[in-house]
């Protein structure tokens, strides 16, 4: 097990599964999550949050991936969680909208497929974990550290913040992007302590 921020990623070894297979998340009303394998946690969250050697400070955020974002935002509000906002523009990736829920430090960005994507996945199907992004305060020395493991850091969606990912020689089960901080976090820490 890893910490990263206030979040526990448990690493398995491989059995066959691929990428993130489940999460516990505390304060659920139900964990029927339109798919989303979910066990309910009534675990703190960890009291340290280290840096890691390659300069990752948190998990911004776990993407899912929905065939039908109206059906998967319902089930997710009904468990309980935080709806901020639904993003009606295209990503760069083709995804017509996105829903996004705050779930303490990371957001769970849910991603309606692209039409192409459900009709080659033969429909309608529940919403899956596809990949993570982890926050990287210093992204060219975090980028660096992975070496040709990693993509070059680009402008991300988000404005003034910076992204890269991990390419697949990295050897991962599911995708990851390395992130800036978010432009709000970055004034804070730039502040300094606040009391």
């Amino acid at each position: 097990m890893c910490v990263v921020g206030e979040t526990r990623i448990r690493l398995l070894p491989s059995d066959g599964g691929r990428g993130l297979e489940e999460w516990s998340l505390r304060d659920l009303e139900g964990t029927g999550l339109d798919g989303l394998s979910t066990v309910r946690s009534d675990r703190p969250p960890p009291a340290e949050k280290p840096v890691h050697p390659n300069g990752v400070t948190a998990l911004d955020h776990v993407v899912a991936i929905s065939s039908d974002l109206g059906r998967t935002v319902a089930a997710l509000r009904a468990a309980g969680l935080d709806r901020r906002r639904i993003r009606e523009e295209p990503t760069p990736a083709g995804a017509p909208r996105q829903a996004f829920f705050r779930l303490g430090e990371p957001i769970l960005e849910v991603v309606q497929a692209p039409a192409e994507a459900i009709e080659r996945t033969g429909g309608d199907r529940p919403a899956f974990f596809w990949g993570l992004a982890f926050v990287a305060p210093d992204l060219e020395a975090t980028v660096a550290s992975f070496g040709d493991r990693a993509g070059e850091a680009r402008d991300a969606v988000q404005p003034g913040r910076r992204i890269a990912t991990l390419r697949r020689s990295a050897g991962l089960s599911l995708p990851v992007a390395l992130i800036t901080p978010a432009v709000r976090d970055r004034r804070m820490a730039d502040a300094g302590p606040r009391p």
